[in-house]
């Protein structure tokens, strides 16, 4: 990879993406929300409700609460988180003034909470996909969950009950709620931004079938699994252990691939948060079986998530039985 291509792929698509995001994120704020007492969570929604008593501007009110929170996740995270989160907050601030003396999209809130916050959820889930972020609470969250025994989660979303709860006793209960559910929609749109529509999906099958089972999801699926080789505590027996990373979507076929050559084996599926490294997109290579290997510690590989390792480890049986 050249400069060039480098520089365009790490720097000017991600500036751009943020730009996008930021004026996604406003327009879904200023021609949806605000106008109805609809709040976002974290600072933003501190700064709606400040704005409200406050004649500061939305967007400048956001970058000033922010400071505080974007000098810990300069510390943190370095300066070009810094950078690329000043850059949207400035953006999003120039797009709120220019949405604001514009007529509001609908005036029924049903179609306000579902579309701003589905609107509002890909602007920000572009921001932080891209690096930035327009919140700086979460940053906050990470270093409070180090010294509590709550995840950043819980913690962020102690902070959201915070404020719909202060937007329940100066707004009403209805604006609480309606903002409790724009921000769950909001929440389910940046995880897909983030994570993507396919999200994976771990499968685990303990099997006497391993070969059959494996050239089948290979052949139907396109993919491949990690075969081990496991030993039973209780019955003393060795069994295949088969891992393979797939998306939902294709979760029902390995299902029946699985019953239709082997209706005994043991099967777990699992949700898979992150992948780093090889991808799960299908490969197009025709089926290949998987080999055994009789010589402990030897591997054999096909393509899957690039490769198919053949490692030994033990496994327990006591799992349920079937009937």
């Amino acid at each position: 990879m050249d400069s060039t291509t480098r520089l365009f792929k790490h720097y000017i698509i991600p500036f751009i993406l943020l730009a996008i995001g930021a004026t996604i994120a406003a327009f879904a704020l200023e021609e949806f929300l605000v106008p109805f007492t609809i709040l976002d969570g974290g600072v933003v929604g501190v700064s709606m409700i400040v704005s409200k008593y406050v004649p500061i501007q939305l967007g400048v009110l956001t970058i000033i609460i922010n400071i505080p929170f974007l000098y810990m996740g300069y510390r943190r995270l370095g300066g070009l988180f810094l950078i690329k989160s000043v850059f949207a907050m400035v953006v999003f601030s120039i797009m709120l003034g220019i949405f604001e003396d514009m007529e509001p999209v609908t005036d029924k809130e049903i179609l306000v909470v579902v579309f701003g916050g589905v609107l509002l959820g890909i602007g920000v889930g572009l921001i932080l996909k891209s690096g930035g972020c327009l919140d700086g609470t979460e940053t906050v969250a990470l270093l409070m969950s180090r010294r509590m025994d709550l995840s950043t989660g819980q913690i962020v979303l102690g902070f959201n009950v915070v404020i719909y709860g202060v937007a329940g006793v100066l707004f009403g209960l209805d604006r609480a709620l309606y903002s409790l559910l724009t921000y769950f929609i909001t929440s389910k749109v940046i995880d897909i931004i983030e994570h993507g529509m396919e999200q994976a999906k771990a499968v685990m099958i303990i099997t006497d079938h391993a070969e059959e089972i494996a050239d089948r999801i290979h052949a139907q699926l396109g993919r491949t699994c990690t075969a081990m080789e496991g030993y039973g505590r209780i019955s003393s027996t060795k069994k295949t252990v088969l891992y393979c990373v797939i998306t939902r979507i294709e979760v029902s076929t390995i299902k029946k691939i699985i019953h239709d050559a082997d209706g005994s084996a043991f099967v777990t599926i699992s949700d898979v948060s992150e992948i780093v490294g090889a991808h799960i997109k299908k490969k197009k290579e025709p089926a290949r079986k998987v080999q055994a290997s009789k010589a402990q510690g030897s591997a054999k590989r096909v393509p899957d998530q690039d490769h198919v390792d053949r490692a030994k480890s033990t496994v327990s049986d006591n799992h349920p039985k079937r009937p």
